[in-house]
Parts: structure tokens; sequence; C-alpha cells
């Protein structure tokens, strides 16, 4: 029997629906669209196209591996993000939409620190992939960047994404645990650290349980460790007039504001997700 692409958009589909994923279709053209290299339009028109036996088994190994739910994104090795192409590894969090919105929320401060210094420094916290800086980077051109990981993997994919997307002429990435190795200060300091209470971790979905780092994922008993070590060092790490962005469970907007408060820092303002969750928070310090 011949593969054309609509046939395997149809094995993939059902495949999928059969192991319970959520989203078979969507997930189906993702997937043969980014392995075949089929733009949007290509895919919708071009479906009775026959595809190679080398490609149709490229397919249907991904077929195999999304139905024992590794994501999409994981199986085709990047993600989009904020226009940006990014690699990922086992050592690095998938990048997600979501988190595009503590970008959006920064981009007018880092511009108005620009306007006011002629640069902005920023380092990004736990930067896994270097999403979050690099984005920001894209956006503000006058802006620098470090990324800091505690794996050392994740150093080593921030670099190349940056590289890969023609910012590493701004941007460093170097291993820490959070603050410890970092020198020097910074007008942004933006962390989307791990914020699950270990309790929890195990009964994620196994999209994010199997193949996001745990590192990226476990925030401790509480889901508040990072947080903890963040407030109590930021201050020394924030130039005047800086600010601090961090990401956060959808419930945890009163708890994390209260130990950053507790720090000296207040709340100047929040970000919402796609779904209208808090998704952020944004402070300065002192008054």
């Amino acid at each position: 029997m011949t593969d054309t692409i609509d046939s395997l958009f149809a094995e993939a589909r059902a495949r999928f629906l059969q192991a319970h994923i959520g989203e078979a279709a969507l997930d189906a053209r993702v997937l043969i669209s980014g392995l075949l290299d089929l733009p949007a339009v290509a895919f919708m028109t071009r479906g009775s196209e026959i595809v190679s036996e080398k490609d149709a088994q490229r397919v249907r190994d991904a077929i195999d591996r999304r139905a024992a739910h590794e994501p999409v994104h994981r199986i085709l090795g990047s993600r989009e993000f904020y226009g940006l192409t990014l690699g990922m590894s086992p050592d690095t969090l998938e990048p997600r939409p979501d988190s595009e919105m503590i970008v959006e929320g920064l981009i007018p401060f880092a511009q108005k620190i620009v306007t006011e210094k002629g640069s902005c420094h920023i380092i990004d916290l736990g930067t896994g992939t270097g999403a979050i800086c690099l984005a920001l980077l894209s956006a503000v051109p006058e802006a620098t960047g470090v990324g800091s990981d505690l794996a050392a993997g994740a150093v080593e994919m921030a670099q190349a994404n940056a590289a890969r997307n023609g910012l590493d002429q701004r941007f460093a990435a170097v291993e820490s645990d959070w603050f410890r190795s970092i020198v020097g200060k910074f007008d942004i300091i933006v962390s989307n650290p791990p914020y699950i209470r270990t309790e929890i971790v195990a009964s994620l979905a196994p999209e994010v349980r199997d193949h996001d780092p745990a590192l990226a994922l476990d925030g401790g008993a509480d889901g508040l460790d990072a947080y903890r070590t963040i407030a109590a060092h930021a201050a020394g790490h924030l130039a005047d007039g800086g600010i601090v962005g961090v990401e956060i469970g959808y419930d945890q907007m009163q708890v994390v504001g209260k130990l950053f408060e507790g720090e000296g820092f207040r709340i100047i303002d929040r970000v919402r997700d796609l779904g209208g969750n808090d998704r952020a928070i944004l402070l300065s310090f002192g008054n």
C-alpha cells in the first residue's frame, strides 16, 4: 500500500485517539508537518502526495513515540517560542506559550530602562533553553543577557539556541546554582523556577512527568524552595531601578508575593496567562 500525507495523518490521528491523547488531530498534523518540513498550507493542499518509504517509516517511528506520550516537540527536537526556534534537550523544560506572557510583561520595563540608561542587562535564572532571556533580547536590541542553570546540558543548549537565533553576541550562558556563581548587578532578574510541590510531581501528565527534567519541576515540599532562594539574594544583584519577574503556579500569587515582600520587595504588576490565571509577578525593591 502506498503511503500519502493524508493516509499517514489518518493513521496518526487514530493511534493518538486510541492512546487517549486529547488533541489527536492537532498533534498528528504538527508532528507530520514538522517531520516532512511541510508548511500548514502544503499540509492541507498536498494530502494526496505520495510519501517515500523512508519518510513514512520516520513518521511511523514518531507516531509510536507520541502514542507513548512523548511530547510532539520533544520528538521534533525544537519548538517555536516568541518567534524564535529553540532546540531542547533532556536537561531543559519545554518552552510553553504561556511563558511568552512574562516576556510581554517585561518588554515595556526593558524598553524604559534602555531609554533611561542606554542599555538593559538581564539575567534569567534557571534558563533551560534560554527561552525567556533570548525572547527579551530579540525584542529589545539594546539589551544584553545572562542565562544561568544548574544543569550543564541546559547551559550548552541555551548557548546553542542563542547562536541559532543570532543572539549569541549579546548572551552568555553560565552554570550556576541560582545566584551562587553570579557576579554583578542586573536591571532585570527573571526566572521560571520549579514551583510544583514534590508530592504532586508523580501525578503530573506523563508528557511532563516523564520528559521534562525533575530539576525544573520539583519546587520542594511546598513548591516555594526556589522563590525563597531568589527572594533572599535578588536585592544584592539588582541594579538601582531594576525589577524582578518570576513565573508562578496559578494559585501562588499571594504566597509568593508575601515571601518577596518579606525581603523588602513590592509587587508592581501581575501577568496573567492565556487562560486568565495569574502567571507571573513583577516586583521592585524598596519603596
